[in-house]
């Protein structure tokens, strides 16, 4: 947890045998929220986050019933929201995601169009000019046209209930050779739309299966146990706000069981879109009635070499993720294979059916 987490308003899920709870963490302590709503989704909508029945200070927490602190949102993702992670779409691109063909292409398309890419305003005469200068030199790209075009990337990243949380394994498809996490800020938005607090998320993604084509995104994203948020999600309130999110710094380190170390840091600072710009892109028209989550994208993109020189990163079984911030605490799994992981079996008509056995539809 954040190191000011005494003074800040959370709210997540727990496992308390009998099927997930909603909590909310009130000056410490832990509250079961069930009877004021039996959903995160209906206690955000509600707007009422006082009352409940306390279950003890945070610290007497069992770890093991931490669940993913979202239900029933969509769960929508934001793309090539840096200029680094747009450069690095590119490169997957333009290597037909062959790991191989990665290093030479960075160095070319960084002396290209780094500079430009990094200044411009996305949907800007000045990006317009930018998009006709590399047409013209054979260089644009679909994702540069939403790197710096009017229009955010925004795609589904998971299903509804399929997220898993802090500790859980995280699942790559066994049949992929290349990819990497992505640490993020995650935005919680109610049915309108509105911002109301914000939590860390896991990314994962398959650079092979994008880099042979943008068609292939559903199966480099959506996967299973490819989704990690966690462990709370910190409510807007007077000591946390949404320009918290836009200073905020997000850190990642990797270890793996071969010794291998990679740190990385990034910053929201540098995001080419606003996250609101970006969660009012993701909202369309009236579409998310139980709400949403929308990651906001990563300026990390691991490319220190591996097991040999030009192979760059990425992951092998038994590989530790930790993603950190100051605010929002710490998000820490363990990769797997999506074969691997245990299965997604807890989905929406198992809530239904869990939510009625225990009394808690109502009319």
């Amino acid at each position: 947890m954040p190191a000011d987490w005494r003074q800040g308003l959370f709210v997540g899920r727990i496992d308390r045998g009998e099927g997930p709870v909603p909590v909310v963490l009130r000056d410490g302590v832990l509250h079961d929220m069930t009877f004021v709503a039996p959903t995160v989704s209906a206690l955000v909508a509600g707007g009422d986050f006082t009352g409940g029945t306390p279950i003890g200070p945070l610290e007497e927490l069992d770890p093991a019933q931490l669940l993913s602190p979202i239900d029933l949102q969509c769960v929508k993702a934001a793309g090539v929201t840096f200029a680094v992670s747009a450069l690095e779409r590119v490169i997957e691109e333009r290597a037909r995601g062959d790991h191989n063909k990665a290093n030479e292409l960075r160095g070319r398309l960084e002396a290209a169009l780094g500079g430009g890419i990094r200044s411009v305003v996305p949907g800007s005469a000045e990006a317009a000019a930018l998009k006709d200068a590399l047409i013209a030199d054979g260089m644009w790209s679909q994702y540069l046209e939403v790197a710096i075009g009017p229009d955010a990337e925004i795609f589904t990243k998971s299903p509804v209930l399929s997220t898993v949380g802090w500790n859980a394994p995280i699942g790559v498809r066994s049949d992929s050779t290349w990819n990497n996490p992505e640490p993020e800020i995650v935005l919680l938005a109610d049915a309108h739309g509105r911002a109301v607090g914000a939590t860390l998320g896991n990314d994962v993604n398959l650079r092979d299966f994008e880099g042979r084509s943008a068609l292939l995104l559903g199966k480099a994203k959506d996967n299973n146990a490819s989704c990690s948020l966690g462990p709370f999600v910190r409510l807007f309130d007077a000591g946390y706000t949404i320009e918290d999110v836009r200073q905020a710094d997000v850190a990642m380190t990797i270890e793996g069981t071969d010794g291998y170390v990679l740190d990385g840091h990034s910053t929201m600072r540098e995001i080419s879109r606003d996250p609101e710009d970006l969660l009012r892109q993701a909202l369309s028209e009236h579409h998310y009635p139980d709400g949403l989550v929308l990651f906001c994208g990563t300026l990390f993109a691991p490319t220190k070499d591996r097991d040999e020189p030009g192979r760059g990163f990425t992951h092998k079984v038994g590989d530790r993720v930790t993603i950190a911030s100051s605010r929002l605490g710490t998000l820490v799994n363990t990769v797997t294979t999506s074969r691997d992981a245990p299965a997604w079996q807890f989905g929406i008509g198992a809530l239904m059916r869990n939510l009625a056995r225990r009394g808690l539809l109502a009319e």
